[in-house]
């Protein structure tokens, strides 16, 4: 089956707010099987959203339509959906008296536009918002489907989760089920470059690759009769990936993160952790500090943003800072060492760089990036040339340092073979 996206809301096209309901509609619909082939912004007219719903409806079979279904009379995706359709738009007295009781549990006073709220096309299926006032909406004609869904995430990830993918499962012949093989210290290029023959021939299961900050996730979907015969089609293509990259994969579950799996590492081998960042400012201990149960191994996380708070909190001799300068390999090594003496960790990790757009020179560029790791004593470090605005430089040197963190921490416990790629 055929879906299409169309997300409603001029401030998305205005760049007022980030369209992660697309990334989020892409992904769920992909791994309930659904072709997509076509997604559309459109803004909060009348006239552009009805010609972008019936184009929708010429070329697939379930539209899904985010935005729009608030009290205001900007909000017109119902409406326009409801002509489109050919429905006319009646009161639900169930959405009405549910809209209601969320008003009264606040203590607010209702006002008149939000019954707009509770009025639905004829014959449609209503969708409860445990979240919100907006009601989802499910509109059948013959062989298309249109579904609406309010446009906050707390409101259409749950009402999705809950509602839409029961619905749409239930409409397709065929079970689909997926395993994810999350891959990091490879970039995109070289993981499909090493499954390229995979790709070519592939057809029940297929692998698509998708790229993330640091990490490579391949997700492998099969069709089957039901769930059983789905994951035995699913098992000998994950066993050859597991194959082909090694100790590069981190994870297969669909829940683990990259720092859950750094995480998990370390508890399982009994290491404490401590973190000393410069140019990061402190994302890295955030990321790891997301992480339920990291209290059993996280220690200390130190950010020493200027040269005095390196010598003052971690000991770094002022000649060494002289001489190399705060982002420098040396400087990164002192760091990790330094770490680890006053927090008393067996593992520490630092960072340090220049995240820009200022502060760079041409010996050392902005971009210019080392992240030093300490696993009791044995320490490495990593030069990175990073691109991209200062946020992007500093979300990816806490990739890169995590990634490098397990290397060090499976290096030190063993000889691992890290995949087919040298």
């Amino acid at each position: 089956m055929v879906v299409e996206l169309i997300s409603v809301g001029t401030e998305i096209l205005l760049g007022n707010i980030v369209n992660t309901n697309a990334a989020y509609l892409s992904e769920k619909c992909a791994s309930l099987g659904l072709q997509c082939f076509f997604q559309t912004t459109v803004g909060d007219n009348e006239e552009r959203l009805s010609m972008v719903l019936r184009t929708a409806l010429e070329r697939s079979d379930i539209v899904i339509l985010s935005g729009g279904l608030g009290p205001t009379a900007d909000d017109l995706t119902k409406e326009v959906a409801a002509a489109v359709m050919g429905r006319e738009l009646l009161m639900d007295e169930r959405s009405r008296k549910r809209i209601q009781e969320f008003f009264d549990k606040r203590g607010l006073s209702i006002t008149d536009n939000n019954w707009k709220q509770a009025m639905m096309p004829k014959g449609a299926i209503i969708i409860d918002n445990e979240n919100g006032t907006a009601p989802g909406v499910i509109i059948e004609a013959e062989e298309k489907t249109v579904i609406l869904l309010p446009g906050p995430p707390n409101e259409l990830i749950p009402m999705f989760e809950q509602d839409i993918v029961p619905y749409i499962s239930g409409k397709t012949q065929e079970t689909i089920y997926s395993q994810t093989v999350k891959i990091c210290g490879i970039g995109e290029s070289k993981a499909e470059s090493m499954i390229k023959d995979l790709l070519e021939k592939q057809s029940n299961p297929t692998i698509a690759p998708y790229a993330k900050t640091g990490e490579v996730h391949l997700r492998v979907t099969a069709r089957a009769e039901d769930v059983k015969a789905a994951k035995k089609l699913c098992k000998p293509v994950v066993k050859e990936l597991k194959s082909r990259f090694g100790a590069y994969i981190y994870s297969t579950e669909e829940d683990t993160t990259l720092e859950k799996a750094v995480v998990d590492l370390l508890i399982a081998n009994d290491l404490t952790i401590s973190t000393i960042e410069s140019c990061t400012g402190g994302l890295l201990a955030g990321r790891l500090i997301n992480v339920s149960g990291v209290s059993e191994v996280f220690k200390a996380g130190y950010v020493t943003y200027s040269n005095k708070a390196k010598r003052k909190l971690i000991g770094i001799k002022k000649n060494v800072l002289d001489k190399y300068g705060a982002v420098s390999e040396e400087v990164a090594r002192d760091m990790a060492k330094g770490a680890s003496v006053f927090s008393k960790s067996d593992v520490t990790v630092s960072v340090t760089g220049i995240a820009g757009p200022e502060g760079g020179s041409e010996e050392k560029p902005v971009g210019l990036v080392y992240i030093g790791c300490n696993v009791k004593g044995k320490i490495t470090v990593q030069k990175l040339q990073l691109s991209g605005s200062r946020a992007k430089i500093r979300e990816t040197a806490v990739a890169q340092a995590l990634i490098l963190l397990r290397k060090c921490v499976l290096e030190y416990y063993s000889e691992v073979t890290f995949g087919k790629a040298k």
